[in-house]
């Protein structure tokens, strides 16, 4: 008895120690925490068995654990693992294709024109994840105060900060040795990028952050959470700060049916990284300035599992009957103070095109599906990168735009560097219409060589007869473009393009038909005659 009471409390003294580091959930539907039970029920057997060899492990006197009981604790691990097993199959797709497709709610009957307003060119987020993180890069090694000290995590959540479109990333300790030099007063400053007008700063805190990624012991993030909700099971973690610019770390907390399988949102964690207070919020009741809730990976996951098992789990393998899936690769928009994530939706027989995509809001995770069968986003990339092939350039992943009425794809193309050379328009139904334009110019003036390409479909536009009053021209990376005024005073442009055989001889006086669309106060003639 008393060999089999210093054999638990050497087990317990271990488990402390691995329950320190590894820091699982007490909670029987998630895995890790089965992981820590059988680890544990091992080392209780080892430590058992080289103390029973101390005595002589082939007797079963009470000195150590006898055969017996060794063997019953050796069936334990096994019988964990076959009931897992067992559970899992019984909460699999096979028994519950409906309960998998409907974790997410999709609305087909939406309209795109409707639902997604005019693209606004001085509020488009064409600064991509790794552009921002160059730039925070180079704002930090300009503090040469902290540079040393501390490094840019990256992070980079995308938020929507007082109407302003921007990602947000703290900084952390660079090393052990940096964290016990600096842990006094904490870390006293976060980075943002904004993603319209490429401007990055750091913003300094009076109070400095102590609960972070890389601090240690029990001031290290993921302990203080353990230890604040030691039965909760965590997802993804962001960096958001609030409307005030005061930063919080928002951590997702899950839900799993049988064991780690089906797992949906309860909840978020918000802490405060400067005091290390923390609330937990359901879902439904989360503050309105958070804007992730829902991670990415987990709404792809729960729409490619309602795009599989709509139809019932044999339709999925055998008949396949509108069955689809999302295309590799998001991005994200912002619309009406949320941030929502737009990802292409394709049949499941992975061809080049889309079937339409989805647009959902990271906070709410309401869903919306759009019917716009067009080109999917690698081709749409691919052929971007082909009209300029000469200069090696790369696409960044394509925004989703309404551009005219009409859904449009947005690209950037960057240079070995990483630095923005050009913009790339492609046409969402047809990918081999792609508009480039020189980015030096600015986003506004390819959109206008985009549409005033005749090889364009467009969206739509107004009809109007004219009386010219004034004529100039300019030549727009090697474009001509025509600006005129009529007896009205409305301005108006039309690329050299749009009619090549009659614009060169226009002239005062001379009535014309056009059709053409608004683009921050001037007209944009696509058809004239």
């Amino acid at each position: 008895m008393k060999k089999n009471l210093i054999n638990i409390l050497i087990t317990l003294l271990i488990t402390l120690v691995i329950y320190y580091f590894m820091l699982p959930p007490l909670n029987i539907s998630d895995l890790t925490f089965w992981i820590f039970v059988i680890l544990i029920l091992g080392i209780y057997l080892m430590v058992s068995a080289f103390g029973s060899l101390r005595t002589n492990i082939f007797t079963t006197r009470k000195k150590g654990m006898s055969l017996l009981t060794y063997g019953k604790l050796s069936f334990v691990i096994p019988g964990i693992i076959a009931l897992i097993l067992v559970i899992n199959f019984f909460c699999s797709p096979l028994f519950n294709a409906n309960s998998y497709a409907n974790r997410i709610k999709v609305d087909e009957t939406k309209e795109f024109a409707s639902d997604v307003p005019l693209v606004d060119f001085k509020a488009i987020p064409l600064l991509d994840k790794e552009s921002s993180q160059k730039l925070g890069d180079r704002t930090m090694g300009a503090m040469t105060d902290l540079v040393s000290q501390f490094y840019v995590s990256d992070l980079y959540t995308q938020i929507n900060y007082n109407n302003e479109i921007i990602r947000v990333t703290p900084l952390g300790y660079a090393d052990i040795i940096k964290y016990f030099t600096n842990r006094s007063e904490g870390i006293k400053g976060y980075i943002t990028v904004n993603s319209v007008s490429g401007e990055a700063k750091l913003v300094r805190l009076e109070k400095g952050m102590k609960y972070v990624p890389s601090a240690m012991f029990f001031e290290n993030l993921d302990r203080k959470l353990r230890l604040s909700y030691p039965t909760k099971i965590f997802g993804e973690k962001n960096f958001e700060i609030d409307n005030e610019g005061n930063p919080y770390w928002i951590v997702e907390t899950l839900a799993y049916k049988g064991v780690g399988l089906r797992r949906e949102v309860s909840g978020v964690v918000v802490l405060d990284p400067i005091t290390g207070k923390s609330e937990w919020y359901k879902v439904g009741e989360v503050p309105t300035w958070i804007d992730h809730v829902y991670d990415a990976s987990l709404i792809i996951e729960q729409f490619d599992d309602w795009g599989e098992y709509k139809n019932g789990f044999l339709n999925s393998i055998f008949g396949q009957k509108g069955v689809v899936n999302t295309t590799d690769g998001y991005n994200y928009l912002t619309m009406n103070d949320d941030v929502y994530l737009y990802t292409g939706v394709t049949s499941v027989s992975s061809d080049e095109s889309n079937l339409g995509f989805i647009l959902t809001n990271m906070r709410t995770k309401e869903t919306h599906f759009y019917s716009v069968p067009g080109a999917e986003e690698y081709s749409a990339m691919a052929s971007a990168e082909g009209v300029v092939q000469d200069k090696k350039y790369r696409s960044t992943f394509p925004l989703l735009i309404n551009l005219n009425n009409k859904p449009t794809y947005l690209l950037s193309l960057k240079d070995n560097a990483g630095l923005v050379k050009m913009y790339a328009f492609v046409d969402v139904t047809d990918y081999q219409k792609v508009v480039t334009s020189d980015a030096s110019l600015g986003i506004e003036e390819a959109a206008r060589v985009y549409l005033s390409d005749n090889s364009v479909s467009q969206g739509n536009l107004t009809s109007l007869d004219i009386v010219v009053k004034e004529i100039n021209t300019a030549v727009i990376d090697g474009t001509t473009t025509y600006y005129l005024t009529d007896n009205s005073d409305n301005r108006y442009s039309a690329s050299i393009k749009v009619n090549k055989e009659l614009l060169p001889f226009i002239k005062i006086g001379d009535k014309l038909s056009i059709k053409y669309y608004e683009s921050n106060n001037i007209r944009v003639v696509t058809e004239i005659k």
